[in-house]
């Protein structure tokens, strides 16, 4: 058994005889500590497999190296803001391609629980239903006769994506060293990204916590169903689940062979996906058609939970926020909820940022619905991040990618499908939850603790300075022109604050007042909440005043 440093020395001749072969003896050259000379650039050398582009071959060579270089260039062909064009066509061009694995199902079982398979399984199929670069899926049956899939893990597939995992962040280094592409492209942290994703989606212990989270998030829904997991034959090499005997969503023929309405299947396929996103932050992040079934009883089944995105509670009201503004048509708004979502932003032109927005808004509701492309809306978004160097947080290029693919299903077996109208329920219930006098409440809670934390993290030293001007011991000397009128601003500004923080109080007290049943009531309402609502009212055109005739 070959321990680590000898494996990584094997998977590292292997690349470097895969890059030799396309052409990048430049690369080689620089990894084994030399410039390279003129005659060994990219695209003039005479050992090339393919005479084609530079960009061709990077994508020859991906798929050479394997499973965990075909997944690097597949996250990649979804990084518009990152890569040219040009290299963005060739990776979404590439293609898994695995060969199935002899495996001794029994066996593996055997030795993983410690049991006899005859105990447990009526029958477990010798050929796999299918095969991936992580695992194989075989078919079985318990004794109680109810039907399972059986997960396992590819022999020694952890070990081979940890080794390729090595080269790559070599190959980082690589090209961060001797050239200032991998700083422009952020390919340290892209890289990262793509290291944590994967190594989740090989830990089949991942996968059955996310099936057990999609469980307990649609417990109550009648719309869809999650498929049963088998944990005594479950753990991070093999996962044990339901066998579901669905229609693929896109068969529509056989949709309406079993009395189900494929619009109705388009609608509630999306409405479950955005629900996931919108409802609980934690979405399937891969929802194309050989990952979403129909049961006979018309409930959609997502499968395949290896990879989802994870939006942040803070982030997931960033995005809240965002989306009411796009139905609203507010690109000012959507601008600036952009801008708080980012990682990092270096926006050239705030102008022509805002009107970029603008366009595509315009566009969605001047178009008709046959015209509007998802996928061309997408597009041009990634192109407006892009040309304003907006690095967004991954799960963003996950909903990107998921809301393309499952807007595509929804309109293989329903043209008409209205994707902004999908999303209007959930702007309602977003603006009614955001209205409601507890989440007032909450949130002006919130805001009195920030400040009060704010205060609490003022630096020693500048209470010190503080101390000083308040015993007089601090002296500035300095001339202020306009030293009457900046006092009088001064002034006025402090009075305003001061306004602003009654008004707050008095919003405070005055949800918590509306929220109780307290006496006296005027109909439902209550007296001193109505009064509450008429001083804030007045407060707040009291501050108008002041600031605009300022």
């Amino acid at each position: 058994m070959f321990n680590k440093q000898q494996r990584k020395l094997k998977r590292s001749a292997r690349l470097i005889s895969v890059l030799s072969k396309y052409g990048f003896k430049d690369v080689l050259a620089r990894v084994n500590g030399n410039g390279g000379n003129k005659e060994e650039e990219l695209g003039n050398t005479e050992d090339i497999v393919s005479k084609g582009t530079v960009y061709e071959r990077i994508r020859l060579a991906l798929e050479e190296l394997g499973p965990t270089f075909v997944k690097l260039g597949q996250t990649f062909s979804n990084r518009e803001d990152l890569l040219p064009p040009e290299m963005v066509q060739e990776l979404q061009k590439l293609q898994d391609k695995v060969d199935t694995v002899d495996m001794n199902v029994e066996e593996i079982l055997e030795n993983e629980f410690d049991i006899s398979v005859k105990d447990y399984f009526r029958y477990i199929q010798h050929s796999p239903l299918a095969t991936a670069s992580i695992a194989q899926v075989y078919k079985g049956e318990l004794l109680n006769g109810e039907p399972v899939i059986l997960k396992i893990r590819k022999p020694d597939v952890q070990e081979v994506i940890e080794d390729d995992l090595l080269l790559i962040k070599d190959l980082e280094r690589l090209l961060s060293a001797y050239s200032d592409i991998g700083v422009k492209l952020n390919l340290r942290q892209a890289i990262s990204t793509f290291e944590k994703s994967l190594l989740e989606e090989v830990s089949l212990i991942n996968e059955k916590n996310n099936i057990q989270q999609f469980v307990l998030n649609f417990k109550n829904n009648r719309e869809t169903y999650v498929p049963k997991i088998y944990d005594e034959f479950s753990n991070n090499n093999i996962l044990c689940m339901e066998f579901i005997d669905g229609i693929k969503v896109t068969d529509k023929s056989v949709l309406l062979e079993n009395n189900i309405d494929p619009v109705r299947i388009s609608e509630v396929g999306l409405r479950l996906f955005v629900s996931q996103i919108l409802d609980y932050g934690f979405f399937h992040a891969d929802p194309h058609a050989g990952n979403i079934l129909v049961k006979k009883d018309g409930k959609v089944v997502f499968i395949d939970f290896g990879a989802v995105g994870k939006i942040q509670p803070n982030d997931k009201e960033i995005l809240e926020n965002l989306i009411v503004s796009f139905v609203a048509k507010n690109s000012h708004k959507i601008v600036r909820y952009l801008k708080k979502m980012a990682v990092s932003y270096e926006i050239p032109d705030e102008r022509r940022f805002e009107g970029d927005v603008e366009d595509i808004l315009n566009f969605i509701h001047s178009s008709s619905l046959q015209e509007i492309n998802v996928q061309v809306i997408i597009n041009k978004m990634k192109d407006i991040l892009k040309d304003n160097r907006l690095y967004m947080p991954d799960y963003f290029y996950l909903l990107f990618k998921g809301i393309s693919l499952i807007e595509g299903v929804g309109r293989n077996i329903n043209p008409d499908l209205d994707i902004v109208k999908s999303l209007n329920p959930y702007t309602k219930k977003i603006l009614t939850r955001k209205i409601d006098p507890r989440n007032l409440l909450k949130t002006g809670m919130d805001k009195v603790m920030n400040f009060t934390d704010n205060v609490d993290e003022i630096p020693r030293e500048l209470r010190s300075v503080l101390q000083k001007l308040d015993e007089n011991k601090f002296t500035i000397t300095s001339e202020i022109k306009n030293i009457e009128r900046t006092n009088q601003l001064i002034k006025s500004s402090i009075v305003n604050l001061i306004l602003a923080m009654v008004l707050g109080a008095n919003m405070i007290a005055t949800a918590i007042v509306f929220v109780s049943e307290a006496p006296p009531r005027v109909g439902e309402m209550s007296l001193l909440a109505i009064l509450g609502f008429i001083f804030s009212v007045f407060l707040i055109l009291v501050i108008l005043l002041r600031v605009t005739r300022k």
